[in-house]
């Protein structure tokens, strides 16, 4: 576990200080301490220290479930840091987790969470390079999906693997122990989640292993696992969660309150916006390589110059700065209570149309909210408008009578829309 102090502080300003101003002046030894600085936890520092320092070219682990095709800006805060570890000559193996993703992540879930076929998994998972390889450099980044390992295991494979773990210690992770304590089933086949997430830093020989906090029973288990099948186990290095637009769970696919960094420009730059004023700091603290002490004074000085500054960095990360006008130009007739040339669009099907769609339903299914509940308390809150008119009927039916120029139009607030064609 890591250790700090005052002195450690000082000197880790003033290698932040040098970083800002000439990362590339930086010795090897700075950088790594960098590197070191942004974990919450590593399991074990002395040993991650002394990989780092070797000559040896680790492997790097880090791992995604490819539920949804979207990457958002709460990977990058791994992201950034691998690419860190890869300018210092070291491999990085993004792992899709396309076989695991059949089994869902229990993470952090009060309830069994849906699985996803074969084929949705290898579907979502396509993408990911394109995205990642905004951060990383694609000539040095290994892609792999764990099918390649975990699908060629006999049932007598899975049963020694099942074997290395008690059920005490699965019941250690929080939200197996609290669904137990509260009588919420839980299926056998959660349990070998987190075995089968180990497995893979054995399949690859891993040096270290990279995630946020919300996965630290899943890394450590690798390291165990390791011990068990002959290898030197994995360092871990746990980075922070970046909490989500809603400013309460972590940035998560599932619950909508993301920005995806294939996103287009103008929906970056809408919902950077929509960043709670309190979480200002961690966005560009976590996401972006700003100076720090200019961007608290754009925070203290102005709030919305700081969110529209942060809007331009994320845009200028992952699309380029030529894409910055025209995405503040539609956000200002936005905020001015106008309607936007270019709505996100979410195709609904021609049947749906003809028996008639709850508008909950729609506004969940269409991801402008996360839940049925939320859907239901924007509504009574007249927080939703429909081709322009405020809508607070719950029980409201979206239907062919509801279609204007071929197209319905959602509106949540004054500044979220989404554009609903039929196909």
């Amino acid at each position: 576990m890591k250790k700090g102090g005052t002195a450690d502080i000082i000197s880790s300003l003033e290698i932040y200080i040098r970083f800002f101003i000439g990362g590339e002046n930086m010795t090897k030894d700075e950088k790594i301490e960098l590197i070191i600085r942004r974990g919450v936890q590593i399991h074990s520092e002395d040993s991650l220290r002394k990989k780092l320092k070797s000559n040896k070219k680790l492997i790097v682990k880090f791992g995604a479930d490819p539920s949804r095709p979207d990457l958002h800006l709460g990977h990058t805060v791994s992201l950034r840091l691998l690419k860190d570890l890869q300018d210092l000559g070291h491999e990085i193996v993004f792992v899709i987790g396309d076989f695991t993703a059949m089994i869902g992540d229990p993470s952090g879930r009060s309830k069994t969470r849906p699985a996803l076929s074969f084929e949705e998994t290898r579907k979502s998972g396509e993408t990911y390079f394109k995205q990642v390889t905004k951060i990383l450099d694609p000539k040095k980044t290994k892609i792999v999906y764990n099918s390649e390992w975990l699908g060629k295991m006999s049932f007598k494979d899975v049963v020694e693997l099942a074997g290395k773990y008690t059920v005490a210690r699965i019941l250690e992770r929080d939200d197996f122990n609290n669904r137990f304590n509260n009588n919420v089933p839980i299926g056998i086949h959660e349990f070998l989640y987190p075995l089968m997430q180990g497995y893979d830093s054995v399949a690859l020989n891993a040096d270290l292993e990279i995630g946020g906090t919300d996965q630290t029973f899943n890394l450590l288990v690798g390291r165990e696992l390791q011990r068990d099948y002959g290898q030197e186990p994995q360092d871990v290095m746990v980075l922070p969660l970046l909490p989500g637009l809603d400013g309460v769970e972590k940035m998560s696919k599932s619950l909508g309150n993301y920005i995806g960094i294939d996103e287009p420009a103008e929906v970056m730059y809408e919902k950077a916006m929509r960043i709670p004023d309190q979480l200002m700091h961690d966005y560009f603290k976590l996401t972006t390589d700003l100076s720090l002490e200019e961007a608290d004074k754009w925070i203290k000085e102005d709030i919305v110059m700081a969110h529209r500054k942060y809007a331009e960095e994320i845009i200028k990360m992952y699309h380029g700065e030529e894409f910055i006008k025209a995405a503040e130009e539609r956000y200002n007739s936005v905020a001015k209570g106008g309607v936007p040339e270019n709505i996100e669009e979410f195709k609904l099907s021609k049947e749906k149309l003809n028996e008639g769609i709850s508008l909950i339903d729609l506004l969940v299914i269409s991801n402008m909210l996360p839940s049925k509940s939320e859907a239901r308390r924007n509504i009574e809150q007249n927080g939703i408008s429909v081709n322009g008119n405020k809508e607070n009927d719950v029980n409201k039916k979206i239907t062919e009578e509801d279609l204007q120029d071929g197209a319905i139009v959602i509106q949540k607030g004054k500044k979220q829309f989404k554009k609903v064609v039929i196909e």
